[in-house]
């Protein structure tokens, strides 16, 4: 850490990505040399893990909001704890009961996640969420890890000509990535009638670090622009196999009160893919911090599409 006297442990759990952060209880307000080394350790490790914590909605938005402004829960979600707008509940049994019993078989067939496999969260928005703060109240005793990979790190492991070329390349995010969300259920409905389309650079530079990642995940990105589709699908291919090597990647196991942070302008994750066939109870809560508009090597900024920007604000359309 920079300061002189570190006010919390820090300890890295892989290679590439992860940290372990000791010494803190985030229930508390913290001091400012305290979120200093949390915004230091995020920044060099993209995702830290605290064990162990006790926090209610409450005290969760209050620590979130130690770090910048909040978004509402979801720009898909109308249904937060009542008093608590921030908080996004993840758990089968809530989507079910708000989408009806045929949202369970959708659900399953987007990988016990909103999507299929690895994505970096809201990139639909013009200006995704900076950070994610995720936390554990009920998990099964096995299974239903999650798993996060280090998108600076997937960058630089690409050749020098490589990383030119994807240097100058943008691409186009929309909920259900390449796989429109198709049909007449509520889910379908209420994504199709808020539609969140922007088109992102496919290298963004970090605005605190100024590293550059790759800013494509195969969640929300539908192909890239400028190339033909055939182009775009191997293009794209070729980044995911890159994001998605093991050695970037960092494994979490959960339990009540664990708290996972992650940036993220700097990771993606994959959400779990072992319990569809088991009968668990599996409940987080996340908030998010509102994020900046994405620049590209080159200076340009990402642009709206469809929708508008992701922020504390919360309007979706009344079909459903």
């Amino acid at each position: 850490m920079s300061s002189s006297v570190a006010t919390i442990s820090v300890r890295p759990v892989a290679g590439h990505i992860g940290a372990d952060i000791e010494g803190v209880d985030l229930a508390r307000p913290l001091g400012e040399q305290t979120v200093r080394e949390i915004k230091e350790a995020l920044h060099r490790y993209k995702v830290v893990f605290f064990r162990g914590q006790e926090l209610d909605h409450a005290a969760q938005i209050a620590f979130g909001r130690q770090f910048g402004e909040l978004t509402y829960a979801h720009p898909h979600d109308d249904t937060p704890p009542e008093g608590h707008p921030e908080i996004f509940t993840i758990d089968p049994r809530r989507f079910e009961e708000r989408y009806g019993a045929g949202f369970v078989e959708e659900y399953r067939k987007r990988q016990y996640s909103y999507f299929d496999g690895w994505h970096t969260d809201v990139t639909a928005a013009v200006n995704p969420p900076a950070g994610s703060i995720l936390r554990a109240e009920a998990v099964p005793e096995y299974g239903g890890d999650t798993q996060w990979t280090n998108l600076v790190a997937a960058y630089q492991g690409l050749s020098a000509p490589v990383r030119a070329f994807v240097d100058t390349l943008r691409a186009e995010h929309r909920y259900g990535g390449s796989r429109k969300v198709e049909g007449e259920s509520a889910y379908a409905k209420r994504v199709n009638d808020n539609l969140l389309v922007a088109v992102h650079p496919v290298v963004r530079v970090h605005p605190e670090t100024g590293e550059r990642a790759l800013f494509v995940n195969p969640g929300f990105t539908s192909h890239l622009v400028d190339v033909t589709a055939s182009e775009s699908r191997r293009i794209l291919d070729l980044l995911y196999a890159e994001i998605t090597r093991p050695e970037y990647t960092v494994r979490f196991r959960w339990e009540p009160g664990h708290v996972a942070f992650w940036d993220n302008r700097a990771t993606a994750h994959l959400a779990p893919r072992d319990l569809e066939h088991l009968e668990v109870e599996r409940r987080l809560h996340r908030v998010t911090l509102i994020g900046e508009v994405p620049v590209g090597p080159d200076g340009r900024e990402s642009e709206l599409v469809a929708g508008r920007p992701f922020t504390a604000d919360h309007r979706v359309g009344t079909s459903v």
